[in-house]
């Protein structure tokens, strides 16, 4: 096997650990501190822009309590209202500082935050802004016995917020905010078209990886029809070069993935975040070199370029035309490593992380669906452990923290497919992991070759199926992400049951599952005539 197809396998596991579709870093107790009246309010995001001496400052961004009154949605409907700071700082007994309808800044901690709220609006506070003891956003709820008649609204600032607007406050400036909580549209264009960036991705790996398998098919048979002697499909070179998973392998991806994931979330920093950014480089170049050679390949003017090759140190035998988009391919890469934190870089990341997803699923490829099924069970545990049940272990969901880049200095870890959202007034991204793509295509893209391999009709076959069922189990995922007020949501904890159980009902139903589940091919009497046929 070539080292760049190494590479590639690598950056494949580093995908599956950012697998995925992610909501909000925001944290709540309401389990302890269910929703009772007068403590009911939907938690909402709250805008918190700033004005300075009369000049606009800073925007923050707050969370809203689940008590007291609800926010205007719109900027100009919001009242411009002072700051004030709290004395004592924590606002548990009442304050020192006389209070005429300014919006008072206090600490989190020594009592509830109904208590706080309620000596706040007792003071004469028109709202209070409590700051939290970290970056994140705490959804605050109320305690059992807490009084909820209150008529301020309560607002969460994270600590980098609170700090800046206590030293202005202590420098004597004149601070005065708004708050309002713009209304997110029920579903973001952005989603759509990821929608059916992740749905196209398989569609097309599945198309080209039947057509290199039907390809190397019908030369090993026609080789065999000629009575060659020494019959060799090349594995690791040119197009046609590919590794199958094992069972054992399908197993052990669980052990590793989760060994890299943790030691992502242990060495999470800028300079760990760089190394994933060459690699992802490397990989996307690589990867683009390899979709462009193929593409390219099939038109006349390319194919003598296509097949003459040249040695070339440490990469074997290169084709002209590989070596002719190269530097392309290379330049493309480093743009965007290099303008990676620009508004615009998104579109590179896609570009390159669809071409690299394009590349690893013609290297990496399912022999059979009992492979396939272990794969994908063994994902689906994986997902639904470190996205949910690491909470329990590490305080915090690991999956989540290590796709959003915590502690990076970045807007998340390269290995991901992501759009910005347009019509959000809380912009921000929607994402998708490498993993819910790569995964699934494994075994989409078997199907296909099946189907192929059987010169089975559309309906009679399971790749269409497949990929009712994948696009099917994704909009599950955003249906849920957008229901969940916000949480982080495994994607294939939605994926892997509708795309595995309609393979397995529906090859069960047809009586193709022994076939499927161990030889991962369909009887063909006279194979060679078949795939000739279906050219």
């Amino acid at each position: 096997m070539k080292y760049w197809s190494i590479l590639l396998i690598f950056c494949f596991f580093v995908g599956w650990f950012s697998s995925g579709v992610y909501g909000g870093d925001i944290v709540h107790e309401d389990d302890k501190a269910p929703k009772k009246p007068g403590c009911e309010n939907s938690f909402v995001l709250v805008k918190v822009p700033t004005w300075v001496d009369g000049f606009q400052d800073n925007e923050y961004v707050g969370v809203g309590a689940r008590f007291g009154p609800t926010l205007e949605a719109k900027e100009q409907h919001a009242n411009r209202t002072r700051i004030a700071l709290a004395d004592p700082p924590d606002c548990c007994t009442p304050p020192r500082n006389k209070l005429t309808g300014e919006a008072i800044l206090v600490y989190r901690g020594n009592c509830s935050f109904t208590t706080k709220t309620n000596i706040a609006e007792d003071a004469g506070a028109s709202a209070i802004l409590i700051v939290n003891n970290s970056t994140e956003l705490f959804k605050m709820v109320c305690e059992e016995d807490a009084d909820t008649n209150i008529r301020i609204p309560a607002v969460m600032l994270p600590i980098y917020a609170g700090e800046t607007l206590e030293d202005l406050l202590y420098n004597n400036s004149r601070v005065y905010v708004q708050l309002y909580s713009p209304r997110r549209p029920a579903v973001d264009v952005a989603e759509v078209f990821l929608w059916l960036m992740a749905v196209g991705t398989i569609l097309c790996a599945s198309y080209w990886s039947a057509w290199n398998a039907r390809v190397a098919a019908i030369e090993h048979e026609k080789m065999l029809k000629d009575g060659s002697d020494e019959v060799e499909i090349s594995e690791g070179t040119g197009s046609s070069g590919f590794v199958d998973i094992s069972t054992r392998s399908a197993f052990l991806f669980v052990v590793i993935a989760s060994c890299f994931l943790v030691m992502l979330y242990k060495l999470m920093s800028v300079w760990f975040i760089d190394v994933l950014v060459v690699l992802f480089c490397i990989g996307g170049a690589e990867g683009l070199q390899t979709c462009l050679v193929a593409l390219l390949s099939s038109f006349r003017w390319f194919k003598h370029a296509a097949e003459t090759f040249v040695k070339v140190p440490i990469f074997g035998a290169v084709s002209y035309l590989a070596m002719a988009v190269s530097p392309f391919c290379i330049l493309c890469a480093v743009l965007w490593g290099v303008y990676r934190r620009d508004p615009f870089a998104w579109i590179g990341q896609d570009i390159l992380g669809i071409a690299l997803i394009l590349t690893v699923l013609q290297i990496v490829r399912v022999p059979n669906l009992k492979v396939g099924t272990i794969l994908l069970s063994c994902a689906f545990f994986y997902d639904i452990f470190w996205v949910f049940a690491s909470k329990w272990f590490f305080h915090e969901s690991v999956m989540i923290v290590v796709a959003r880049g915590d502690n990076s200095g970045e807007d998340g870890i390269p290995m991901l497919l992501k759009i910005p959202r347009m019509f959000d007034p809380w912009g921000g991204y929607s994402v998708i992991g490498f993993g819910d793509i790569i995964l699934p295509g494994l075994v989409i893209a078997f199907s296909l070759r099946y189907d192929w391999m059987g010169n089975k009709k559309i309906g009679a076959g399971y790749f269409v199926w497949g990929m009712t069922a994948y696009g099917l189990g994704l909009l599950i995922t955003y249906v849920a992400l957008n229901l969940m007020d916000g949480h982080g949501q495994p994607a294939l904890l939605y994926i892997v049951p509708s795309t595995l159980g309609t393979f397995l009902t529906l090859a069960r139903k047809r009586g193709d599952l022994k076939n499927l589940w161990t030889r991962g091919e369909p009887d063909r009497p006279c194979p060679h005539v078949r795939l000739q046929s279906s050219q």
